[in-house]
């Protein structure tokens, strides 16, 4: 009997991981735009003047490990190239580090040892995540009516997925 109900419970949380995971937004990002973006000569500021960085989504630094570092740093030190008194050192010593956006902010980062002076620095303004606003509709064509079926199904699911989960539990 308490095997059945280990089963249950870990069936629920199963549904519940699965379910978590397909509502959550989250990018990685290469800097710079390619593996190995973070290196003198790429112009980090026109890169991120193209790209859109939200919040919950990661940044990857790749770059040569012997070379290179990523400090983040703030705004004072970032403008004037200080790799002193950073924020946090995001490197990891493999030249692959990734670094999550976790607030609504501008993040500032840099290489130090001269190289930033050389470019290697990238200011990451970050944002909400905010749905576009849905097109207004003059008529229901039967793509928009599927799209809305769809929707309704699977809400319905959601539900009885809960409602499965709470009588497992009770």
């Amino acid at each position: 009997m308490e095997f059945l109900s280990f089963t249950k419970t870990m069936m629920m949380m199963i549904m519940m991981i699965a379910m978590m995971c397909s509502m959550a937004k989250s990018e990685l990002i290469n800097v710079g735009g390619g593996k190995y973006g973070w290196v003198p000569g790429n112009n980090l500021t026109q890169w991120a003047l193209n790209q859109h960085f939200y919040v919950n989504e990661w940044l990857y630094f790749g770059y040569d490990r012997h070379l290179f570092n990523v400090l983040e740093v703030n705004k004072t030190s970032y403008e004037n190239c200080i790799d002193q008194g950073f924020i946090k050192n995001v490197t990891g010593g493999a030249g692959r580090d990734v670094f999550q956006l976790t607030e609504a902010k501008t993040y500032y980062f840099l290489s130090g040892g001269g190289f930033c002076s050389q470019g290697m620095k990238v200011a990451v303004p970050v944002t909400e995540y905010v749905a576009p606003a849905p097109a207004p509709a003059a008529h229901k064509s039967g793509a928009a009516s599927y799209a809305s079926n769809f929707q309704i199904y699977h809400a319905l699911v959601v539900l009885i997925l809960i409602s499965m989960c709470t009588s497992i539990l009770g």
